[in-house]
């Protein structure tokens, strides 16, 4: 308990928890989510809206949001007759946040790292490989609406549209 008092002297304030977190809230949902490329990208783009429009309200859009998605694949562990059994999947995510006059106001990346098993099955690799990009679809997609969400409340506490 007394941490939280703490937490509250040097102005720590919840993103969610007061009236100004219902108008990040409600920010979040007017912020227009552009098409990402792949199937992956459809999985982050899918995630973002869940994230940010959970009820898919369809208020007036106030700024755009464009993400480019890079993937890569690293084998961490190698048997002596060099097949890979253990893998990582790193996602990165580029993003821009623009206004709807088209100033640029917020860009930056985030990278999730997700390891998966290699296995002697191809569907059971498949599989895990699958599981770990949909893993980092959901990393990605909380780094950025987290990231969002404190430059809009930062925004909305300065006093600003």
């Amino acid at each position: 308990m007394f941490l939280f008092l703490g937490l509250q002297a040097c102005g720590f304030q919840p993103l969610y928890g007061n009236s100004s977190g219902a108008a990040v809230t409600q920010t979040l949902a007017a912020i227009q989510i552009g098409l990402i490329r792949d199937r992956t990208g459809q999985l982050l783009r899918n995630e973002l809206l869940d994230r940010m429009n959970p009820r898919a309200l369809q208020p007036t859009p106030l700024y755009s949001l464009n993400v480019e998605l890079t993937e890569s694949k690293q084998s961490l562990a190698v048997r002596r007759d060099d097949t890979a059994t253990l893998a990582n999947l790193v996602m990165s995510a580029s993003y821009i946040l623009t206004a709807t006059d088209g100033t640029e106001v917020l860009s930056g990346s985030v990278r999730s790292f997700n390891s998966y098993d290699i296995s002697s099955s191809d569907f059971a690799t498949l599989s895990a490989e699958a599981d770990a990009r949909a893993r980092a679809a959901r990393d990605l997609a909380d780094d950025i609406t987290i990231r969002i969400g404190v430059f809009l409340s930062g925004l909305q506490q300065a006093g600003a549209p």
